[in-house]
């Protein structure tokens, strides 16, 4: 199925402009004050008095239309502002430090953000800094008040999760009398020649998040990925994990959904390590050198991460659903493992792995089901405790005062995170400084932007989760879409995923930037980038995330592991995330290790930070979009479109499963849905034209040159001597009355119930797979009935409770 990058409305829009091209800035000033402020009386002094329907006081209504600049001039100006070498030095700054979350070095990356918004939104500091106790009144009242400011803010909320750090941790093969005879290095090496690696590579010991306190012996057995068809391969053979503990390699979910799997199957612990023959060409054997010599994986290098149970619930184990106040009522933590866990090394894994084969490395990997014939003991003691964490916030407000665009990026890092999360950091720092700079040149936005620098992210999206639950009805009325940004710069190709209803601005604002290095091409063309080395590659699966697709849009959907999670998949917020991947000719990746520096991003990553910057032109072009287009540019006509490409799918699925199941309903309400749509996107046109008509009429003498209080006076004056005001007054009430249709189309997916098992994700379109973790699955209760609970009864209820939700969206769209 193709779906066209230029549907109707566009057309229809694009005609309406060419018969009625007039004045930029007396388009945009019309247009802009009448939908933010609502629909307006002139009295016979010419005073303007705020309508019934949406009262506003007279004061911010004549402040609205100030700015010199048109929207192309706003463009340009922002994007000639993010720049390589400032990109760098903030780069260095962030970069060469531990922050992980909740401690002291986050604390003071908290407060250097706090300090950016400061200085870059023309914030004045308060005498005492604003850092705010999650609950408390100045905590409610800095987001709740929003749309009552008038100039920017900037404040920290502090929410108290439960957290754990290391103690002690070991791992030793036992002889017949339990006895260790080799131990584990369970550190990573610190190789001099990366100086900060060296500096830093005792600040936070090896371990995951959230694993369980313990001790534990026992057979090592072998899962491969750890996925639930590698342990389900396992169980075929013959193979029994009670008393076991699995060694799994990292990939193809998240590490989390690993140690479940071996814990519902009565394994006591999960050992995980880093496998070269994830690396694509970049390997030893292919004659690469280790880094820092060379690209190839250090073999010391090991990965961190957290072990949360993210596709039950992310964020505070002890409070789901609600946020982490210093005085919540908390619970055990259901999501959170019961056995313990521990990352080794490459290095360490090849010892492990001959125990189990007796022989070499290659016969280990067979899933025969047998297990070591000498046994492991894991000791894993952790600190479990409730900790401060700080999301750094700030608004620019705009004259629409209950609709906000969020970009977001989590900040904390697992050591220092060069790529995960400071690249994406170093990114939003440069889109701060782009609108400071608007800021600077008399630039207010139609609607709100907020900034969020978010915390213990890799714990389990723990700040964002926290901040959503606390201020689920504000988001619900208030939140246009959510942008996100992780890691911004870590490969060649760039990826960029998110809803379907902004998979064409997504696109729009990618053809109309040049690519990083390439002058000759689009952002859109680094899609299909590949990375300079090469070589022979071991033919095992190299993890991404993209999904096949089939038409010229080409935006994969969200699955979990960053901050949109709660944003889409429990309030139903239009989100989007991007970055540049790796793609299996990149430099090896050191993911959550003290290899993820500074040294290794600017030889192998981004070596001139054009992709840091060009990511920051590119997300600074979608959110002035969102914020400044009178009508929203979210297109339900596509996303209604890729409903009937993933039911297509799930066919695809029951049929190869050898299932019957009935679909039609289904069906019917997304072919209805999209006729609604394709209505919608009429409507749009037709509004914008109709007030389009009323601005074609103004007077060449009422000019923007005059004092601009007079000018809006006399214009509304002269309004209301033509009798135009009430042809005025219905045009901005039918570019409102969509607008709210757009904005509430994602919300459409929302069901209270949520996914059954997993009820605190309520999104019925997409969530995160229940055994992927960070993988998109489409119509998730109908695909998982399927493919997991393999049961089509269930299936075919689930694909009515999703039409139901459709035709309610059905009815919204065509009121």
């Amino acid at each position: 199925m193709k779906t066209s990058g230029l549907l109707d409305v566009d057309l229809a829009e694009a005609q309406c402009c060419r018969r009625h091209k007039r004045s930029g800035f007396v388009v945009k000033a019309l247009l802009t004050c009448t939908v933010a402020y609502g629909l307006y009386t002139a009295t016979s002094t010419g005073h303007l008095q705020p309508s019934e329907a949406n009262p506003v006081a007279v004061e911010a209504f004549l402040a609205h239309s100030s700015s010199p600049l048109s929207s192309k001039e706003v463009e340009q100006l922002y994007t000639s502002v993010p720049d390589p070498a400032s990109a760098r030095a903030a780069s260095r700054r962030y970069a060469t430090r531990p922050h992980v979350a909740g401690s002291p070095g986050d604390f003071v990356a908290a407060t250097d953000l706090l300090k950016l918004f400061q200085e870059e939104f023309g914030i004045a500091p308060p005498t005492e800094q604003p850092i705010f106790s999650a609950g408390s009144v100045a905590s409610r009242a800095a987001t709740l008040g929003i749309g009552s400011l008038t100039q920017p803010n900037a404040w920290i909320d502090t929410y108290y999760p439960l957290m754990n750090t290391p103690l002690h941790r070991s791992l030793s093969i036992l002889d017949e009398h339990r006895i260790p005879i080799w131990e584990a290095e369970l550190e990573e090496d610190g190789d001099p020649r990366d100086p900060d690696a060296a500096k830093h590579k005792d600040a936070v010991p090896a371990f995951h998040g959230f694993s369980a306190d313990g001790e534990v012996e026992g057979q090592l057995i072998y899962v491969n990925y750890g996925l639930k068809e590698d342990y389900d391969k396992v169980l075929a053979a013959g193979g029994n994990f009670t008393g076991k503990i699995a060694l799994a390699r990292y990939g193809g979910n998240f590490r989390g959904l690993k140690v479940q799997a071996a814990e519902q199957l009565g394994a006591v612990g999960v050992i995980m390590y880093s496998d070269p023959r994830d690396d694509g060409a970049v390997t030893v054997d292919n004659g690469y050198e280790p880094y820092p010599a060379g690209p190839a994986r250090n073999p010391h290098s090991l990965q961190r991460g957290s072990v949360q149970f993210i596709s039950l619930y992310p964020g505070d184990p002890t409070t789901p659903g609600t946020p982490a106040y210093p005085n919540a009522t908390r619970t055990e933590g259901a999501n959170i493992p019961k056995i313990p866990s521990l990352p080794i090394s490459w290095a360490n894994a090849q010892k492990l792995l001959r125990e189990i084969s007796g022989k070499g490395l290659e016969d280990a990997f067979e899933l025969d089901g047998k297990a070591s014939r000498r046994s492991v003991r894991l000791v894993n003691q952790v600190h479990n405790r409730i900790m401060p964490i700080w999301n750094t916030m700030a608004v620019i407000p705009g004259r629409i005062r209950d609709e906000t665009v969020i970009l977001g990026n989590h900040r904390d890092a697992w050591v220092m995170g060069a790529v995960d999360p400071t690249s994406g950091t170093v990114t939003m720092h440069e889109v701060v400084r782009g609108f400071g700079t608007l800021l600077k040149e008399g630039w207010k936005p139609l609607r709100n932007i907020v900034f969020a620098s978010w915390d213990a992210e890799e714990y389990g999206m723990i700040g964002s989760t926290e901040w959503t639950e606390d201020f689920p009805d504000w988001i619900s009325g208030n939140v246009v879409a959510y942008i996100n940004i992780d890691g911004s710069a870590g490969g060649s190709p760039w990826l960029p995923t998110g809803s379907p209803s902004l998979a064409h601005l997504i696109r729009d604002a990618a053809l109309n930037l040049p690519h990083p290095t390439d002058s000759g091409r689009s952002l859109w063309d680094a899609r299909h980038d590949v990375g300079p080395f090469h070589g022979r590659t071991s033919g095992e699966l190299f993890e991404k995330i993209r999904d096949a697709v089939e038409d010229d849009v080409d935006i994969a959907p969200l699955g979990s592991g960053s901050d949109f999670t709660s944003f889409l998949q429990r309030l139903g917020v239009a989100s989007m995330d991007e970055s540049f991947n790796l793609s299996p000719t990149d430099a090896a990746y050191h993911y959550h290790s003290i290899y993820d520096t500074e040294m290794w991003k600017e030889r192998y990553a981004d070596p001139g930070f054009e992709k840091h910057v060009t990511v920051a032109k590119h997300l600074g072009l979608v959110l002035l979009r969102l914020i400044d287009s009178s009508i929203l540019p979210l297109n339900t006509t596509h996303y209604s479109l890729e409903l009937e490409r993933y039911l297509n799918r799930v066919e695809k699925t029951a049929n190869s499963l050898g299932y019957s199941v009935d679909l039609s309903e289904l069906r019917d309400s997304i072919r209805r849905l999209q006729t609604a749509s394709r209505a919608l996107d009429n409507e749009k046109a037709s509004a914008k034209c109709a007030l389009d008509e009323i601005l074609r009429k103004l007077p060449s003498r009422l000019t923007p040159h005059r004092p601009i209080t007079h000018w809006l006076r006399s214009l509304l004056a002269y309004f209301g001597s033509l009798s135009l005001r009430h042809d005025l007054e219905e045009a901005v009430k039918r570019i409102q009355q969509a607008n709210t249709k757009l904005i509430g189309f994602e919300r459409g997916f929302i069901s209270e119930e949520g996914l059954e098992g997993r009820e605190w994700y309520k999104h019925l379109g997409v969530a995160p797979g229940k055994w992927l973790g960070y993988g998109a699955t489409t119509l998730p209760a109908v695909t998982e009935a399927l493919t997991i609970e393999q049961n089509v009864t269930l299936a075919e209820k689930e694909a009515l409770r999703l039409a139901s939700l459709i035709d309610r969206l059905t009815q919204t769209l065509s009121s």
